[in-house]
């Protein structure tokens, strides 16, 4: 692996998809807490098959959605020939 300093470690992939620190932070918190509570809802629904009917496809649509938004915000790369 290529030297980076230890500040690039925590700055380069928020970098890469048009976040800072914080944003990717926070987006990736929010995945994640959403995950969490959606994978519960899945495992009540298995015990309890009335329980949570459309919430585990209901999250993936939204965290699906989510994402493409946040990819569509980065810009178009340059598609020239040299």
């Amino acid at each position: 692996m290529a030297y980076r300093s230890f500040s690039t470690l925590f700055t380069q992939h928020p970098a890469d998809v048009g976040e800072t620190y914080g944003e990717h932070l926070a987006h990736a918190s929010g995945f994640g807490l959403r995950m969490i509570v959606g994978g519960f809802a899945c495992i009540l629904h298995g015990l309890f098959p009335f329980l949570f009917v459309k919430t585990g496809s209901r999250q993936i649509e939204t965290l699906h959605g989510r994402m493409i938004v946040n990819r569509s915000k980065l810009p178009e790369p340059l598609d020239f020939v040299i």
